[in-house]
């Protein structure tokens, strides 16, 4: 019997897992700070209602299919955003929801795509496009805070079927913006291949033009609006007319949050990686915008401190008032760990997980009431009085 993870799957401990931890604490405050209150739903839904409108959407095709003892088609969630039809009944509007859990899907495994990973959505049901702004400003607070240099990328879905229609072609609109969609991943002389059977090679061409071409559209506007409440913010985006995103249900404003960081100290290749994505959708006809984060990628880009200050009490054979001393140290929101046994072994344990100080308890530091603190980064000792426990419990002798 094997224990390794099944492929796509990963075990998060240690650094990494406080790592992650610490990130997941920024979202959270940050989503709230906007007013975004938390969500959850279950991770097995009806397969009908995952597949929803969009079947033919890749990410829908990848989902995970289940099948329980009453017979009935199940799948793992892939996303958020098809609950929100649940969960926006009978909500007064906007409503603003933002969540963070696990979702599943079963694609091709790479070194940081998983087939189990985290999302973060924050969504607002009854948005306008002052709400699109907000959403990008809460972004760039999210990644400034956790050190990651970026650009906003900003589409519009409508803009791009204005265009198809000017040219006159009125069918196969999903099939065409899929194939552009494709344009940061295929050589640009395959993507106008495939567009040949729908005559839509030209679009590629108008696509690259200069964002001024595009005002004569009146979906332009939508960007130009955007533009203007984002200023208000006191952030800037890039118009990029080929931004699709790939899920069919987005109808307007679509953005893309990429990183521009250094490949390594030594190279200056600048990695263009998208780590957040979204745009503006309508549910139930109700026009929504929301924006999704994904953990691996923010952990893996993130520059933060996760570390926290730790104490390790090291009871020599004085039990009770090692956890005196802990309960102390607890009741001030320190973080304590207790240590029964060799002072050796302790000291091997505490590097181990990486504890800031060790504090040692023994007959000699009872009568002083002067405790050894030992600062493992440094290596350095001092003494250090702690007052209330000890005086209390000699109050309680006294009586």
């Amino acid at each position: 019997m094997t224990t390794e993870p099944v492929k796509g799957f990963k075990d998060y401990i240690g650094d990494e897992a406080k790592k992650r931890a610490e990130i997941k604490k920024i979202l959270v405050e940050t989503f709230e700070k906007y007013g975004f209150e938390p969500a959850e739903t279950p991770v097995i839904e009806a397969e009908e209602f995952v597949r929803g409108e969009n079947a033919n959407d890749e990410a829908v095709s990848d989902i995970y299919k289940l099948e329980d003892k009453g017979k009935r088609k199940l799948a793992l969630r892939y996303e958020f955003t098809f609950q929100l039809k649940r969960l926006m009944q009978n909500k007064k509007l906007p409503y603003k929801r933002y969540q963070l859990g696990e979702v599943f899907r079963d694609e091709p495994v790479s070194s940081n795509r998983f087939r189990q990973f985290v999302q973060s959505d924050v969504d607002i049901i009854g948005s306008t496009i002052k709400d699109d702004a907000e959403i990008l400003a809460l972004t760039s607070e999210v990644l400034n805070k956790l050190g990651i240099k970026f650009k906003i990328y900003i589409g519009n879905r409508a803009l791009l079927n204005e265009i198809l229609e000017e040219l006159g072609i009125k069918s196969a609109q999903n099939q065409i913006l899929r194939e552009i969609d494709k344009l940061d991943k295929l050589p640009e002389t395959e993507i106008k291949s495939n567009l040949k059977k729908y005559k839509a090679e030209n679009f590629v061409n108008i696509l690259k033009k200069p964002e001024k071409y595009f005002e004569k559209y009146k979906n332009y506007k939508d960007v130009s609006e955007l533009k203007k409440f984002c200023k208000y913010y006191r952030i800037d985006f890039v118009f990029q007319p080929s931004l699709v995103r790939g899920l069919s249900y987005y109808n307007k404003n679509v953005f893309e949050i990429k990183t521009h960081e250094s490949k390594s100290n030594s190279e200056k290749i600048q990695i263009k990686e998208t780590i957040v994505g979204g745009g503006s959708y309508i549910f139930n006809g109700i026009q929504s915008t929301g924006i999704s984060f994904g953990l691996d990628r923010l952990s893996s880009l993130a520059k933060i401190d996760y570390e926290k200050e730790k104490y390790l009490i090291i009871s020599l054979d004085k039990d009770k008032e090692a956890i005196t001393l802990a309960n102390e140290l607890r009741e001030k929101n320190k973080i304590v760990n207790l240590f029964y046994g060799k002072p050796s072994k302790a000291l091997e344990y505490a590097n181990s997980y990486k504890f800031s100080k060790v504090i040692f308890v023994g007959e000699k530091e009872i009568k002083s009431k002067k405790f050894m603190v030992k600062d493992m980064e440094t290596g350095k000792e001092k003494q250090e009085v702690f007052h209330s426990s000890f005086k209390n419990a000699e109050r309680k002798k006294a009586r």
